[in-house]
């Protein structure tokens, strides 16, 4: 597969990496540097989000649990409609139902507070959950919490042997906040192929090796829009039926079930609106 004219772009928007499958098969790869492992960012999310699809398969999640009810001991002392009425599954969607997001980067190193539960359940619940989009870490941070206090260790302990042994990632390194925990919303560290592995766990709907690890049907739930059309648990929905897991200065794992082709890449991009463009069109095209 030729991406000779997608690369000349890549150059010019930081891309340090790009690996392409199709038909299980590498159509392309490109490099701008050694590969080591990198912050993934906001890609981290997806890997939460599947870490709560084991915690489904297991038993010790349900969807439909009320934030009341699973975060029981953190709630603050004056709880509105809306957080009564807020579930697990809106911690998936970005439609929590808080007006600004929190938890972000810039914001982490000044908070006084180390409790970033309590502190995050305080924060008010301004809408319906399921109403209003707004991209907003506490959802998946608050999504990892529940993984971690139903399984007893923290997200790298619990999904080493469901998921990063099988993919060949050895353990890797998960920022984490004031108190130890895992922080669901970002801070996981990869390679550009340990991402692309796991997007290729995707389009093989939870198979490794011929074995399914991951129950097909959470794949599907996790990926189809949820609250709105281009957001589905954790992961964004794209052009070309695509979904993909994608962090800051576009580190990225696109799935595209139709084509049977994962494109993942890491990058230092600030224009990542052009080089989505010209994923796309590289999709339009060579595929």
């Amino acid at each position: 597969m030729n991406i000779s004219e997608f690369i000349e772009t890549a150059k010019t928007l930081n891309v340090l990496g790009i690996k392409i499958t199709k038909d299980n098969e590498t159509a392309a790869e490109w490099y701008s540097e050694a590969e080591c492992r990198r912050n993934i960012y906001s890609a981290t999310k997806s890997f939460t989000s599947c870490a709560v699809g084991f915690a489904v398969q297991e038993g010790l999640i349900s969807l439909d649990e009320k934030l009341t009810d699973a975060f029981a001991e953190d709630l603050p002392d004056s709880i509105d409609e809306n957080l009564k009425a807020a579930t697990v599954r809106d911690l998936l969607t970005m439609c929590l139902g808080q007006e600004h997001g929190n938890l972000m980067g810039a914001q982490r190193p000044l908070y006084k507070e180390d409790d970033w539960v309590k502190m995050s359940l305080a924060i008010p619940f301004k809408y319906k959950p399921g109403t209003h989009f707004v991209y907003n870490n506490v959802g998946p941070y608050l999504a990892g919490i529940l993984v971690q206090r139903r399984a007893g260790c923290d997200l790298v302990s619990y999904l080493t042997p469901r998921l990063f042994s099988h993919l060949g990632i050895k353990r890797p390194t998960w920022e984490t906040d004031p108190l130890g925990n895992s922080f669901g919303a970002g801070g996981l560290f990869l390679t550009l192929s340990e991402l692309h592995s796991f997007g290729l766990f995707y389009l093989n709907k939870g198979k490794w090796n011929g074995k399914q690890i991951l129950s097909e049907k959470w794949i599907e739930e996790s990926t189809k829009p949820a609250d709105t059309d281009y957001y589905g648990y954790l992961f964004w929905r794209g052009e070309c039926n695509s979904f993909r897991a994608d962090g800051k200065y576009s580190q990225i794992s696109m799935v595209l079930p139709d084509k049977n082709t994962v494109i993942s890449l890491v990058a230092e991009c600030r224009k990542g609106e052009e080089l989505m463009r010209a994923l796309y069109d590289l999709v339009c095209s060579k595929l």
